[in-house]
Protein backbone atom coordinates (compact mmCIF):
# COMPACT_ATOMS: atom_id res chain seq x y z
CA UNK A 1 0.00 0.00 0.00
CA UNK A 2 1.09 3.46 -0.66
CA UNK A 3 1.65 6.14 1.70
CA UNK A 4 -0.83 8.59 0.23
CA UNK A 5 -3.93 5.70 0.95
CA UNK A 6 -6.68 5.86 2.44
CA UNK A 7 -7.64 2.36 3.63
CA UNK A 8 -11.74 2.02 4.30
CA UNK A 9 -12.20 0.69 7.91
CA UNK A 10 -15.91 0.40 7.57
CA UNK A 11 -16.25 -1.85 4.74
CA UNK A 12 -17.26 -4.63 6.31
CA UNK A 13 -19.59 -3.48 8.48
CA UNK A 14 -21.43 -1.05 6.27
CA UNK A 15 -22.31 -4.13 4.02
CA UNK A 16 -23.10 -6.54 6.68
CA UNK A 17 -25.47 -3.95 9.21
CA UNK A 18 -25.12 -0.44 7.82
CA UNK A 19 -24.20 0.77 11.73
CA UNK A 20 -21.67 0.38 14.04
CA UNK A 21 -21.36 1.09 18.00
CA UNK A 22 -18.79 3.02 19.50
CA UNK A 23 -18.63 4.86 22.96
CA UNK A 24 -17.64 8.55 23.30
CA UNK A 25 -16.37 9.47 26.83
CA UNK A 26 -19.91 7.62 28.28
CA UNK A 27 -22.16 8.75 25.68
CA UNK A 28 -22.62 6.08 23.42
CA UNK A 29 -22.73 6.44 19.50
CA UNK A 30 -24.16 4.50 16.88
CA UNK A 31 -22.48 5.45 13.46
CA UNK A 32 -24.20 5.11 10.14
CA UNK A 33 -22.28 3.99 7.38
CA UNK A 34 -24.70 3.96 4.54
CA UNK A 35 -25.24 6.91 2.20
CA UNK A 36 -28.51 6.59 1.86
CA UNK A 37 -29.31 6.79 5.63
CA UNK A 38 -26.87 9.21 5.95
CA UNK A 39 -28.35 11.47 3.57
CA UNK A 40 -32.05 10.58 5.06
CA UNK A 41 -30.80 11.80 8.74
CA UNK A 42 -29.54 14.67 7.95
CA UNK A 43 -32.58 15.79 6.22
CA UNK A 44 -34.53 14.46 9.08
CA UNK A 45 -33.92 17.65 11.93
CA UNK A 46 -37.38 17.04 13.60
CA UNK A 47 -35.88 13.09 14.31
CA UNK A 48 -32.22 14.05 14.76
CA UNK A 49 -31.33 17.37 16.40
CA UNK A 50 -28.33 19.61 16.28
CA UNK A 51 -29.79 22.19 18.73
CA UNK A 52 -28.90 20.38 22.03
CA UNK A 53 -26.52 20.89 24.47
CA UNK A 54 -23.42 22.82 22.96
CA UNK A 55 -20.73 20.31 21.53
CA UNK A 56 -22.75 17.69 21.88
CA UNK A 57 -23.20 16.32 18.04
CA UNK A 58 -19.44 16.70 17.70
CA UNK A 59 -17.70 13.67 17.82
CA UNK A 60 -15.66 13.40 19.67
CA UNK A 61 -18.32 15.71 22.02
CA UNK A 62 -16.75 18.95 23.45
CA UNK A 63 -19.50 19.03 25.74
CA UNK A 64 -16.21 19.47 28.33
CA UNK A 65 -14.39 22.43 26.84
CA UNK A 66 -17.52 24.86 25.47
CA UNK A 67 -20.62 25.90 26.21
CA UNK A 68 -20.74 28.38 23.55
CA UNK A 69 -23.32 27.30 20.67
CA UNK A 70 -21.48 27.23 17.42
CA UNK A 71 -24.17 28.96 14.60
CA UNK A 72 -25.82 28.50 12.60
CA UNK A 73 -24.39 24.60 12.83
CA UNK A 74 -25.81 23.99 16.56
CA UNK A 75 -29.03 25.11 15.29
CA UNK A 76 -32.25 23.66 13.84
CA UNK A 77 -34.31 25.70 11.48
CA UNK A 78 -36.22 27.58 10.47
CA UNK A 79 -33.71 29.50 12.59
CA UNK A 80 -31.08 28.10 11.32
CA UNK A 81 -31.96 29.51 7.94
CA UNK A 82 -32.07 33.09 9.03
CA UNK A 83 -28.26 32.98 10.94
CA UNK A 84 -27.52 31.13 7.53
CA UNK A 85 -29.20 33.68 5.62
CA UNK A 86 -27.09 36.73 7.16
CA UNK A 87 -23.68 35.21 6.50
CA UNK A 88 -23.98 33.24 3.41
CA UNK A 89 -23.27 36.28 1.37
CA UNK A 90 -19.91 36.90 3.31
CA UNK A 91 -19.07 32.93 2.81
CA UNK A 92 -19.59 33.00 -1.34
CA UNK A 93 -16.86 35.43 -1.19
CA UNK A 94 -14.44 33.44 -2.56
CA UNK A 95 -16.23 32.99 -5.93
CA UNK A 96 -15.48 36.79 -6.66
CA UNK A 97 -12.53 37.15 -9.02
CA UNK A 98 -10.43 39.41 -6.69
CA UNK A 99 -10.65 36.76 -3.44
CA UNK A 100 -9.40 34.12 -6.11
CA UNK A 101 -6.66 36.45 -7.34
CA UNK A 102 -5.30 37.50 -3.79
CA UNK A 103 -5.56 33.18 -2.61
CA UNK A 104 -3.59 32.47 -5.81
CA UNK A 105 -0.85 34.28 -5.03
CA UNK A 106 -0.81 33.27 -1.28
CA UNK A 107 -0.21 29.63 -2.94
CA UNK A 108 2.18 30.49 -5.12
CA UNK A 109 4.17 32.59 -2.38
CA UNK A 110 4.14 29.53 -0.51
CA UNK A 111 5.22 27.19 -3.27
CA UNK A 112 8.30 30.00 -3.82
CA UNK A 113 8.83 29.43 -0.18
CA UNK A 114 9.27 25.75 -0.04
CA UNK A 115 10.18 24.47 -3.38
CA UNK A 116 13.44 23.61 -4.59
CA UNK A 117 14.97 20.26 -4.04
CA UNK A 118 15.05 20.80 0.23
CA UNK A 119 12.72 18.54 2.27
CA UNK A 120 9.80 20.76 3.67
CA UNK A 121 7.34 18.91 6.61
CA UNK A 122 4.57 19.89 4.46
CA UNK A 123 1.73 19.76 7.69
CA UNK A 124 3.19 22.10 9.91
CA UNK A 125 5.40 24.25 6.98
CA UNK A 126 3.25 24.30 4.64
CA UNK A 127 -0.63 23.02 5.00
CA UNK A 128 -0.97 25.16 8.20
CA UNK A 129 0.76 28.00 6.55
CA UNK A 130 -1.61 28.23 4.09
CA UNK A 131 -4.85 27.16 5.77
CA UNK A 132 -3.99 30.03 8.42
CA UNK A 133 -3.33 32.45 5.52
CA UNK A 134 -6.37 31.98 3.71
CA UNK A 135 -8.59 32.19 6.63
CA UNK A 136 -7.76 35.83 6.61
CA UNK A 137 -9.19 36.57 2.99
CA UNK A 138 -12.29 34.85 4.62
CA UNK A 139 -12.56 37.21 7.64
CA UNK A 140 -10.87 40.06 5.55
CA UNK A 141 -8.37 40.65 8.33
CA UNK A 142 -4.94 41.76 8.02
CA UNK A 143 -2.05 39.30 6.69
CA UNK A 144 0.10 39.65 10.14
CA UNK A 145 -3.06 37.68 11.92
CA UNK A 146 -2.16 34.37 10.64
CA UNK A 147 1.42 33.93 12.27
CA UNK A 148 -0.56 34.42 15.94
CA UNK A 149 -3.34 31.67 14.30
CA UNK A 150 -0.57 29.58 13.05
CA UNK A 151 1.03 29.20 16.40
CA UNK A 152 -2.14 27.56 17.43
CA UNK A 153 -1.26 24.38 16.01
CA UNK A 154 -3.24 21.90 13.85
CA UNK A 155 -6.55 21.90 16.16
CA UNK A 156 -7.92 24.57 18.38
CA UNK A 157 -9.14 22.31 20.27
CA UNK A 158 -6.61 19.63 21.13
CA UNK A 159 -3.20 19.21 21.65
CA UNK A 160 -0.95 16.66 20.40
CA UNK A 161 -1.43 13.50 21.72
CA UNK A 162 -5.20 14.95 23.88
CA UNK A 163 -8.36 14.20 22.66
CA UNK A 164 -9.42 17.76 24.17
CA UNK A 165 -8.18 20.67 26.11
CA UNK A 166 -10.15 23.01 27.47
CA UNK A 167 -6.75 25.53 28.46
CA UNK A 168 -6.25 25.83 24.39
CA UNK A 169 -9.80 26.41 23.56
CA UNK A 170 -9.47 29.63 25.58
CA UNK A 171 -7.07 31.01 24.31
CA UNK A 172 -9.35 31.29 21.09
CA UNK A 173 -12.19 32.16 22.88
CA UNK A 174 -10.08 34.78 24.28
CA UNK A 175 -9.42 36.10 21.19
CA UNK A 176 -12.40 35.67 19.53
CA UNK A 177 -13.85 37.84 22.71
CA UNK A 178 -11.38 40.46 21.85
CA UNK A 179 -11.60 40.62 18.10
CA UNK A 180 -15.52 41.52 19.06
CA UNK A 181 -15.38 43.90 21.32
CA UNK A 182 -13.17 45.97 19.06
CA UNK A 183 -15.46 45.41 16.66
CA UNK A 184 -18.22 46.55 18.66
CA UNK A 185 -16.78 49.95 19.21
CA UNK A 186 -14.86 50.32 16.04
CA UNK A 187 -16.57 48.76 13.09
CA UNK A 188 -14.56 47.61 10.35
CA UNK A 189 -14.67 45.75 6.81
CA UNK A 190 -14.29 42.30 8.66
CA UNK A 191 -16.59 39.05 9.33
CA UNK A 192 -15.93 40.08 13.45
CA UNK A 193 -17.78 44.04 12.47
CA UNK A 194 -20.62 42.27 10.03
CA UNK A 195 -21.37 39.98 13.08
CA UNK A 196 -21.23 42.86 15.61
CA UNK A 197 -23.52 45.26 13.55
CA UNK A 198 -25.67 42.49 11.49
CA UNK A 199 -28.97 41.45 11.94
CA UNK A 200 -31.58 38.42 11.98
CA UNK A 201 -35.05 38.73 12.05
CA UNK A 202 -34.88 42.79 12.59
CA UNK A 203 -32.33 42.53 16.07
CA UNK A 204 -28.19 42.73 16.12
CA UNK A 205 -26.95 39.27 16.93
CA UNK A 206 -25.82 39.09 20.42
CA UNK A 207 -22.45 38.60 21.73
CA UNK A 208 -22.62 35.01 22.03
CA UNK A 209 -23.87 34.61 18.76
CA UNK A 210 -21.47 36.71 16.88
CA UNK A 211 -18.91 34.30 19.37
CA UNK A 212 -20.72 31.19 18.08
CA UNK A 213 -19.78 31.89 14.56
CA UNK A 214 -16.68 32.77 14.69
CA UNK A 215 -15.85 29.93 17.01
CA UNK A 216 -17.30 27.81 14.30
CA UNK A 217 -15.46 29.25 11.48
CA UNK A 218 -12.00 28.98 13.29
CA UNK A 219 -12.80 24.62 14.17
CA UNK A 220 -14.63 24.04 11.45
CA UNK A 221 -11.98 24.76 8.74
CA UNK A 222 -9.04 24.09 10.13
CA UNK A 223 -7.60 20.46 10.52
CA UNK A 224 -10.11 19.60 7.84
CA UNK A 225 -8.30 21.94 5.08
CA UNK A 226 -4.89 21.00 6.75
CA UNK A 227 -5.70 17.02 5.68
CA UNK A 228 -7.04 17.82 2.48
CA UNK A 229 -3.94 19.45 1.86
CA UNK A 230 -1.55 17.45 2.70
CA UNK A 231 -3.13 14.37 1.51
CA UNK A 232 -3.42 16.20 -1.83
CA UNK A 233 0.56 16.45 -1.78
CA UNK A 234 1.16 13.09 -0.44
CA UNK A 235 -1.31 11.70 -3.03
CA UNK A 236 0.61 13.37 -6.04
CA UNK A 237 3.79 11.42 -4.84
CA UNK A 238 2.68 8.26 -5.18
CA UNK A 239 0.88 8.72 -7.99
CA UNK A 240 2.93 11.44 -10.38
CA UNK A 241 0.72 10.29 -13.30
CA UNK A 242 -2.27 11.90 -12.08
CA UNK A 243 -0.56 15.27 -11.34
CA UNK A 244 0.94 15.10 -15.50
CA UNK A 245 -2.38 14.27 -16.80
CA UNK A 246 -4.22 17.41 -14.92
CA UNK A 247 -1.11 18.91 -16.63
CA UNK A 248 -2.27 17.56 -19.56
CA UNK A 249 -5.83 17.78 -19.45
CA UNK A 250 -6.74 21.14 -16.50
CA UNK A 251 -10.54 21.20 -17.42
CA UNK A 252 -10.01 18.07 -15.10
CA UNK A 253 -9.09 20.23 -11.96
CA UNK A 254 -12.68 20.89 -10.44
CA UNK A 255 -13.54 17.22 -11.08
CA UNK A 256 -10.31 16.28 -9.21
CA UNK A 257 -11.14 18.78 -6.76
CA UNK A 258 -13.88 16.93 -6.12
CA UNK A 259 -12.73 12.92 -6.02
CA UNK A 260 -10.13 14.08 -3.21
CA UNK A 261 -13.08 15.44 -0.69
CA UNK A 262 -14.93 12.07 -1.34
CA UNK A 263 -11.63 9.86 -1.31
CA UNK A 264 -10.12 12.00 1.51
CA UNK A 265 -12.99 12.61 3.73
CA UNK A 266 -11.40 15.35 5.76
CA UNK A 267 -14.24 14.97 8.78
CA UNK A 268 -14.52 11.83 9.35
CA UNK A 269 -18.46 12.18 10.67
CA UNK A 270 -20.63 14.53 12.62
CA UNK A 271 -23.33 13.52 15.58
CA UNK A 272 -26.86 13.93 15.74
CA UNK A 273 -29.26 13.55 19.37
CA UNK A 274 -32.50 11.30 18.84
CA UNK A 275 -35.07 13.30 19.56
CA UNK A 276 -37.91 10.14 19.57
CA UNK A 277 -37.36 6.43 19.88
CA UNK A 278 -36.88 5.19 16.27
CA UNK A 279 -35.12 3.01 13.79
CA UNK A 280 -32.06 3.46 11.59
CA UNK A 281 -31.21 0.79 9.20
CA UNK A 282 -33.58 -1.47 10.91
CA UNK A 283 -31.67 -0.60 13.91
CA UNK A 284 -33.99 0.79 17.29
CA UNK A 285 -32.54 4.04 19.03
CA UNK A 286 -33.97 5.68 21.93
CA UNK A 287 -34.42 8.99 22.29
CA UNK A 288 -31.19 11.24 23.89
CA UNK A 289 -29.11 9.23 22.07
CA UNK A 290 -26.57 10.49 19.66
CA UNK A 291 -26.19 8.97 15.90
CA UNK A 292 -23.42 10.16 14.08
CA UNK A 293 -23.28 10.53 9.91
CA UNK A 294 -19.96 9.17 9.02
CA UNK A 295 -19.23 10.89 6.36
CA UNK A 296 -16.31 8.88 5.41
CA UNK A 297 -17.98 5.63 5.16
CA UNK A 298 -20.81 7.07 3.24
CA UNK A 299 -18.17 8.35 0.50
CA UNK A 300 -17.22 4.77 0.08
CA UNK A 301 -20.58 3.50 -0.10
CA UNK A 302 -19.58 1.03 -3.00
CA UNK A 303 -23.62 0.53 -4.05
CA UNK A 304 -23.37 4.04 -4.69
CA UNK A 305 -19.39 4.53 -5.98
CA UNK A 306 -17.60 2.52 -8.58
CA UNK A 307 -14.70 1.39 -7.78
CA UNK A 308 -14.84 3.55 -4.35
CA UNK A 309 -11.14 2.62 -2.54
CA UNK A 310 -9.37 4.54 -5.59
CA UNK A 311 -9.22 8.00 -5.94
CA UNK A 312 -9.98 8.69 -9.95
CA UNK A 313 -9.47 12.53 -11.10
CA UNK A 314 -11.98 11.75 -13.70
CA UNK A 315 -14.94 10.45 -11.69
CA UNK A 316 -17.88 11.45 -13.43
CA UNK A 317 -20.69 10.33 -11.24
CA UNK A 318 -19.97 11.48 -7.46
CA UNK A 319 -22.69 12.28 -5.08
CA UNK A 320 -20.24 12.34 -1.77
CA UNK A 321 -21.65 14.53 1.47
CA UNK A 322 -17.82 15.83 2.11
CA UNK A 323 -19.05 18.83 2.71
CA UNK A 324 -22.18 18.01 4.68
CA UNK A 325 -25.39 17.03 3.36
CA UNK A 326 -29.13 19.17 3.56
CA UNK A 327 -29.34 22.62 5.17
CA UNK A 328 -25.94 21.59 7.37
CA UNK A 329 -23.75 21.85 4.16
CA UNK A 330 -20.56 22.99 5.28
CA UNK A 331 -20.85 27.14 5.20
CA UNK A 332 -16.83 27.60 4.60
CA UNK A 333 -16.94 24.46 1.17
CA UNK A 334 -17.06 27.57 -1.56
CA UNK A 335 -13.79 28.69 0.42
CA UNK A 336 -12.64 25.32 0.75
CA UNK A 337 -12.92 24.25 -3.05
CA UNK A 338 -11.43 27.38 -3.87
CA UNK A 339 -8.20 26.74 -1.82
CA UNK A 340 -7.86 23.12 -3.16
CA UNK A 341 -8.45 24.34 -6.97
CA UNK A 342 -6.28 27.64 -6.35
CA UNK A 343 -3.52 24.14 -4.94
CA UNK A 344 -3.85 21.88 -8.00
CA UNK A 345 -3.77 24.96 -10.56
CA UNK A 346 -0.40 26.22 -9.34
CA UNK A 347 1.06 22.85 -8.47
CA UNK A 348 0.38 22.03 -12.64
CA UNK A 349 1.73 25.55 -13.70
CA UNK A 350 4.96 25.16 -10.97
CA UNK A 351 5.62 22.00 -9.34
CA UNK A 352 7.69 19.30 -11.41
CA UNK A 353 7.31 16.25 -9.31
CA UNK A 354 6.60 15.35 -5.83
CA UNK A 355 9.46 13.14 -3.89
CA UNK A 356 8.17 11.25 -0.44
CA UNK A 357 10.54 11.41 1.85
CA UNK A 358 9.01 10.39 5.36
CA UNK A 359 5.55 9.80 6.80
CA UNK A 360 4.01 9.47 10.01
CA UNK A 361 0.44 8.21 9.65
CA UNK A 362 -2.62 10.25 12.02
CA UNK A 363 -4.75 7.69 12.74
CA UNK A 364 -8.11 8.09 14.48
CA UNK A 365 -9.54 5.34 16.69
CA UNK A 366 -13.38 4.85 17.00
CA UNK A 367 -13.97 1.75 18.94
CA UNK A 368 -12.49 -1.38 16.82
CA UNK A 369 -12.25 1.06 13.92
CA UNK A 370 -8.91 2.74 13.11
CA UNK A 371 -8.90 5.36 10.37
CA UNK A 372 -6.19 7.28 8.61
CA UNK A 373 -7.33 10.66 8.14
CA UNK A 374 -3.40 12.01 6.94
CA UNK A 375 -0.65 12.71 8.63
CA UNK A 376 0.96 13.70 12.26
CA UNK A 377 4.18 14.77 9.75
CA UNK A 378 4.55 14.22 6.10
CA UNK A 379 8.33 14.96 4.65
CA UNK A 380 8.82 15.71 0.65
CA UNK A 381 10.76 17.82 -1.59
CA UNK A 382 9.06 19.55 -4.06
CA UNK A 383 10.74 19.87 -7.75
CA UNK A 384 9.83 22.99 -9.58
CA UNK A 385 9.31 23.15 -12.88
CA UNK A 386 12.49 24.40 -15.11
Amino acid sequence: MKESELPDPFAQIRADKGYAEIDDQGDPVTMLLRLKDVRKTAHNYQAFTSETVPGRIVVPSEVSIRNTRQIPFEVDPPMHGAYRAMVEPWFKRPLEEQYQEQLAAIVSGLFTEVAGGEKIEVVHDFALPLQSRALTLLLNTPMEEAARWISWGTHVFRSEGEALDGSKADVLYDYIDAKLKEAESHRGEDLFSLLMHGEVHGRKLSREEAKGVMVLTFAGGRDTVINAVTNSLAHFAGYPEDLERLRREPELVNTAVEEMIRYFSPLTHMGRVVTQDTQVCEHAVKADSRVSLCWASANRDETVFEEPDRLKIDRKVNPHVGFGFSHHNCLGATHARQVMRILLKEMIQNIEKVELVEARDNIEVWGDFHRKVGFHSLQVRLHPKN
